[in-house]
């Protein structure tokens, strides 16, 4: 099945979300220089470079979209490739009133994150 098929077929089921607070301790406890994330069966499409010569990737200079009702958010550190993902409703800034907020697939190194690598905001 297509990944278009995929999506279709979860539309309306909970959505996860890359971990980034996981894979910045993932990244820390290991002393990684470099680290990728994408989604499980769809890296060609989603996945990208966001860990570099032991900093954050800037936004600007990588591609990644990290979010999916059916497809499992992972992490790739030195080959291992290490399920990486949270509900977007466990996310900081989730409103379980309005069922958004949180964290998304254009969301990139969040505070909570870089605070854990101890690096400058990404711009």
């Amino acid at each position: 099945m297509t990944a278009f098929a995929m999506g279709d077929a979860n539309r309306g089921n909970p959505v996860r979300v890359f971990d980034w607070v996981k894979a910045a301790k993932i990244i820390t406890e290991r002393g990684a220089q470099d680290a990728s994330a994408g989604l499980s069966g769809d890296w060609e499409w989603t996945g990208g470079e966001i860990f570099a010569d032991g900093q954050p990737v800037p936004e600007d200079d990588t591609y990644v979209y990290l979010a999916s009702t059916w497809a499992i958010p992972e992490l790739d550190v030195d080959g291992d490739i290490i399920d990486c993902w949270t509900w977007q409703s466990d996310t900081p800034g989730w409103d379980p009133k309005k069922q958004t907020g949180g964290w998304g697939s254009g969301t990139y190194w969040p505070a909570e994150a870089l605070a854990i690598l101890e690096a400058e905001p990404v711009k």
